[in-house]
């Protein structure tokens, strides 16, 4: 996770909060919490390398969509940089 710039780790955060959404709810849970626009050209291909790093898998929801779910390591990481932000707390 040391390797995530902070805008790949919300996303891993977000994928992680919901079951299988599609890129369109991922932005728009993204826009509230920046307050302000997220760009398409900033959010695909952050998830897409989200997924190169087998933290998330990308599945076909239809022609036009694709849904995203935080796989077993990306939990994982999720857990480790909870416990390691919980030292400083």
């Amino acid at each position: 996770m040391h390797d995530l710039t902070g805008f790949q780790r919300d996303l891993l955060y977000v994928v992680a909060g919901f079951e299988n959404p599609h890129g369109l709810a991922i932005k728009e849970e993204l826009e509230q919490y920046y307050e302000k626009e997220v760009h398409h050209g900033r959010l695909y291909p952050n998830l897409d390398t989200l997924v190169e790093k087998g933290l998330v898998d990308k599945t076909e929801k239809d022609k036009r969509t694709n849904g995203y779910h935080i796989t077993k390591r990306g939990r994982r990481e999720l857990t480790a940089r909870e416990e390691w932000e919980q030292q400083y707390q």
